[in-house]
């Protein structure tokens, strides 16, 4: 097909045309959180189950590592990201904020506050 193309034009323009701003990446962190926020969830509700059954927390000794601080970072950062996104679409739904600069001002807001509120959830879940 590109063989037939005899438009001067790029066939993918928005690949020379859009720049990343703040907006973009929150859309993809909404998506890529969603994901994160699966998983998470299912991985609590295995633990708990196999807690419940043995009366054992499953991989104790991983879960309270870095590695597992690791892990609880990040699921709570897709949960509380994504709570987020929610809210910012509601936001949008009443017809707010679509300017660049103020939609790029909430994604940036949106991105802080999901790292600092994963960190003291983090923190204070995972015993200090």
């Amino acid at each position: 097909m590109a063989s037939q193309w005899k438009d001067e034009r790029p066939m993918a323009p928005h690949l020379q045309v859009w720049k990343w701003h703040p907006a973009m990446l929150s859309s993809i962190l909404h998506r890529i959180s969603a994901v994160i926020s699966y998983a998470f969830l299912l991985k609590i509700a295995v633990a708990l189950l196999i807690f419940k059954m043995s009366g054992k927390i499953p991989l104790e000794g991983l879960a309270f590592s870095p590695l597992g601080y690791l892990g609880f970072f990040i699921g709570f950062f897709g949960l509380i990201f994504m709570a987020l996104a929610q809210l910012r679409h509601l936001i949008w739904d009443q017809g707010k904020y679509f300017e660049p600069g103020p939609n790029n001002m909430m994604s940036w807001l949106m991105i802080v506050a999901a790292v600092v509120l994963a960190a003291v959830s983090t923190y204070f879940v995972m015993g200090g």
